[in-house]
């Protein structure tokens, strides 16, 4: 059987949702005979032997109707069984190529791409991602989206993302805080994920971590991340804004920014951490659609402390992979964090539960769905 994957977050990037369409590629060749519409760059990190068409990435407008053209093309030709979406922004693409072939239509949708404030997306992509024939969510969160738009609850699933799972690695702790400086028992809090409003670091060390220092005076919160770009829609925090807002409230000297890391250098940080920081705030039009990051550190044995907004509540299991507070509530925060710095959860059931998320366990669900749609 054939399938036709239009996305626009693919390699050679390599965030979040970019190795989620790469693993989504490589899971459904499985079970598909897979081509996928993709921007420049994408063929040469593609998985072996799968045929990509490539389009510019930027601008926006230029990608989207470059995209349009090579998959109406390539489902007039090829003729898929399915055209798959690999989110809401390429949902239009999807449908509009499947027409050309009368493909199954289906979109995995991650949760900004259902709420975007702006007028034309709402008029135009919204009634696309209504008429596909099923719509995957990442969460219950965006799944609860999607029906809010319009989307029959019929016409929906659920799949959340995966994540790697890695091997033990005894010296990793050891050899990230000597890269990095730190002292062997100093307490380390991690923050992974781009710089954006809505992952609220600079409320975070305004309102947070002045309280975790008082009991903790030698802890540091490392970040790891910059900036957006090229995103649907999303407001940055600058690491000069952050870095204010903690001189400001006198935790300045307890920050740290690593900027983007490698996949091995990410890995030793989330080894060499002690616990992994989620404050994300709840913002109009700008959801988590699920929280994957607090997934990768639980696959490391590392715990998380987050906000129970949006998908995060499908990505950290309270209590076992770590804690769950009330969005907004900075004091109720500020003592998860310090009661598991003093009563660190058990590893191994912080990992079983990453296990459930893992790529193959994703690529099977995934497969299941789409072959029942075929």
């Amino acid at each position: 059987m054939k399938l036709l994957l239009v996305t626009r977050n693919f390699p050679p990037l390599w965030g979040g949702m970019e190795r989620l369409n790469w693993h989504m590629a490589a899971e459904l060749a499985k079970s598909f005979e897979v081509r996928v519409i993709a921007p420049n760059g994408a063929a040469e990190h593609a998985p072996p032997g799968m045929i990509v068409r490539e389009a510019p990435l930027k601008p926006l407008r230029r990608f989207l109707l470059r995209a349009a053209a090579l998959a109406r093309k390539e489902a007039r030709e090829w003729r898929p069984d399915i055209v798959l979406a690999g989110s809401g922004l390429t949902a239009p693409l999807a449908w509009w190529a499947a027409r050309a072939s009368d493909s199954r239509t289906v979109v995995y949708v991650h949760g900004l791409d259902l709420t975007v404030p702006h007028p034309v997306y709402r008029a135009l992509w919204r009634p696309a991602l209504r008429r596909m024939q099923a719509v995957i969510a990442n969460s219950s969160a965006t799944a609860a989206l999607a029906q809010g738009i319009g989307i029959a609850a019929e016409r929906l699933t659920i799949v959340h993302p995966g994540v790697e799972l890695p091997a033990p690695d005894p010296a990793a702790r050891a050899r990230f805080r000597a890269a990095q400086g730190i002292a062997e028992h100093a307490p380390v809090l991690l923050s992974v994920g781009r710089l954006t409003a809505r992952k609220g670091l600079r409320e975070f060390v305004g309102e947070v971590l002045p309280q975790i220092v008082q009991a903790h005076p030698d802890v540091l919160l490392v970040v790891v991340g910059e900036a957006p770009e090229n995103a649907l829609y999303a407001q940055s925090q600058s690491p000069a804004s952050i870095q204010a807002a903690a001189d400001a409230a006198g935790v300045g000297a307890h920050l740290r920014f690593l900027g983007k890391l490698s996949e091995v250098e990410l890995a030793d940080a989330y080894f060499g951490a002690d616990l992994h920081v989620f404050p994300v705030r709840e913002l109009a039009h700008d959801p988590e659609g699920f929280g994957m990051v607090a997934v990768e550190a639980a696959a490391h044995g590392l715990p998380t402390v987050a906000y129970a907004t949006g998908g995060i509540v499908d990505a950290v299991a309270d209590g076992i992979s770590g804690r769950l507070v009330l969005p907004g509530d900075a004091d109720a925060f500020a003592a998860a964090v310090r009661g598991l710095l003093q009563r660190p959860l058990p590893t191994n059931p912080v990992i079983a539960f990453a296990r459930r998320f893992s790529w193959e366990a994703f690529g099977a669900r995934l497969c299941n769905i789409l072959l029942n749609e075929a």
